[in-house]
């Protein structure tokens, strides 16, 4: 008798007793990491709505509002990076916020941040850069500072050479000189490649981009471009398909 009971005794029919819908998520087990997982993912992928509802399912379990906000400032990092610089001040900003307010009424920050995220451009270019130049430095690749960089506030500096033909970048109108800035050995390298540069950035009057300037390149300019990460606006045409009941206020 108490093994036919055992056996009827289910998540499903505790949920059907409670008139609602269990929460499965154990902050130490398996669907913890599932959900979490998910909930990173979808907001990688721009779901926003996939995004929120694994929110959702973490506060609603009682899950830490910090580790959430962390997971957050961490993507905003990988995985927007410049595409949108806003989303990492969006995502700090949630984080103080749990600090400061606490919940429940943090819940919605953290609602704010997902959804800015998940609709951000994507562009993991911080990260392969970040990558590619540790990648080096293990390589060995780490020449000598140029002589014209290195600190020349010491007595017997001058002497050396260091801080010799160096020159300051505000001189320039452009604020971008040509001279040498990498050691030797990567002199040509690009270790940031943004994808492409976004549709939808407004610069100031007669800024042309941010420069790479070194001896590769004549007198500097040549390589002038605007270093952003993603086409915004196909993105937020991307998302508009997606998400027609938004109309223009989407991302």
């Amino acid at each position: 008798m108490a093994a036919e009971v055992a056996e009827q005794v289910t998540v499903e029919a505790i949920e059907q007793s409670l008139d609602r819908a269990a929460v499965r998520y154990d902050r130490n087990g398996d669907q913890h990491y599932d959900v979490v997982s998910a909930f990173i993912k979808s907001v990688r992928g721009s779901d926003v709505d996939a995004a929120l509802h694994y929110l959702a399912r973490m506060l609603v379990a009682g899950e830490d509002p910090r580790f959430i906000a962390r997971r957050l400032m961490i993507l905003a990092s990988e995985d927007i990076g410049m595409a949108d610089p806003t989303a990492l001040q969006t995502a700090v900003a949630a984080a103080q916020t749990v600090a400061l307010i606490g919940m429940p009424e943090a819940q919605l920050t953290l609602a704010h941040a997902t959804i800015h995220l998940a609709t951000a451009p994507k562009s993991n270019a911080v990260t392969t850069a970040l990558a590619a130049a540790m990648a080096d430095i293990k390589a060995g690749k780490a020449g000598l500072v140029p002589a014209q960089l290195r600190d020349g506030h010491y007595s017997g500096a001058a002497a050396l050479g260091n801080a010799q033909g160096y020159k300051y970048s505000h001189d320039n109108p452009d604020g971008v000189v040509a001279q040498q800035y990498p050691p030797d050995e990567l002199v040509g390298v690009n270790y940031y490649r943004p994808p492409v540069a976004a549709a939808n950035v407004t610069w100031p009057a007669g800024w042309t981009g941010y420069g790479r300037s070194s001896a590769r390149n004549g007198d500097g300019h040549e390589d002038l471009y605007r270093r952003r990460d993603e086409p915004a606006a196909a993105h937020r045409q991307a998302l508009q398909r997606r998400h027609p009941q938004a109309g223009t206020e989407v991302r």
